[in-house]
């Protein structure tokens, strides 16, 4: 494993030469937001930028690292102190914005990897637009650990219970506990449930069939959603190493994939 290429850290000409390259280019995203009394509010976009930068390190040939696009949309947190939300509409054109501006560089292929869940269909919209908007361009949007291989890889490790894996959870916690274990506070970690829970709508890594989000207070007066009692760095250790294969492997296909070529609209008879 190497070190990986940081975007910020080029000079124009580098960047001119990276281009030439046909790297894949990486760009985290999360927000800022509440995660319990025992995680930072960065723990979306900390998480995603981790995930991405072993992804990158693992594949220095292949992958240029951008800085992450750390405010995300999160107005259902905003009754607890600390989240920063941006509007939803804000948030794909800033997106957009990054691949237009990597696009116009020459880049033609691009990955989201993202770490926070309202930012999801937002997320692939963006990424769709950049295509969309650039002919030839190869752009993709992704959330860690939801692959086959990732889920699989979820539920063999947790020990938690359906609903242990909301928010602020055992997962996000025990993936920060192999980060940094002294950013968290395992002395305040509480359990916490979904006040709506019922038949068809849950909150998990993999959540039911109907999607509902109401303010976060109403379904946690914590704003945990899960059990971080639970957590472990030894836990987290085997996420983050999935989700980073998981990465590793959303990279390599986009490297491999021929380049899309649309061809013009028919002629109207």
């Amino acid at each position: 494993m190497g070190e990986p290429l940081l975007y910020e850290r080029l000079s124009w000409p580098q960047v001119r030469d990276v281009v030439g390259e046909d790297r894949v280019c990486l760009i985290p995203a999360g927000t800022l937001e509440d995660h319990g009394p025992h995680l930072p509010i960065d723990t979306d976009t900390r998480i995603a930028s981790e995930i991405c930068r072993r992804a990158a390190a693992a594949l220095p040939d292949d992958v240029v690292l951008l800085p992450p696009i750390i405010h995300g949309y999160t107005p259902h947190h905003m009754a607890f102190p600390g989240p920063i939300t941006i509007g939803w509409e804000t948030f794909v054109k800033h997106a957009v914005d990054i691949g237009t501006s990597l696009a116009r560089h020459g880049f033609r292929r691009m990955l989201f990897l993202n770490g926070h869940g309202s930012n999801i269909p937002l997320m692939e919209m963006a990424a769709r637009l950049v295509g969309l908007e650039h002919p030839g361009v190869l752009a993709a949007s992704a959330f860690y650990l939801t692959s086959p291989a990732g889920l699989a890889a979820v539920e063999r490790i947790r020990t938690s219970e359906r609903g242990g894996m909301g928010h602020a959870c055992e997962l996000e916690t025990s993936i920060y506990l192999a980060i940094d274990p002294d950013a968290v506070r395992m002395d305040l970690a509480v359990k916490g449930g979904n006040a709506l829970e019922g038949e068809h709508f849950w909150l998990d890594w993999t959540d039911g069939p109907l999607h509902l989000m109401p303010w976060w207070n109403a379904l946690s007066p914590t704003g945990v959603h899960g059990d971080p009692t639970v957590a472990t760095a030894e836990k987290g250790r085997a996420l983050l190493d999935a989700a980073v294969e998981e990465c590793v492997g959303y990279l390599r296909e986009l490297r491999s994939k021929p380049l899309p070529t649309p061809f013009p609209p028919s002629e109207r008879a």
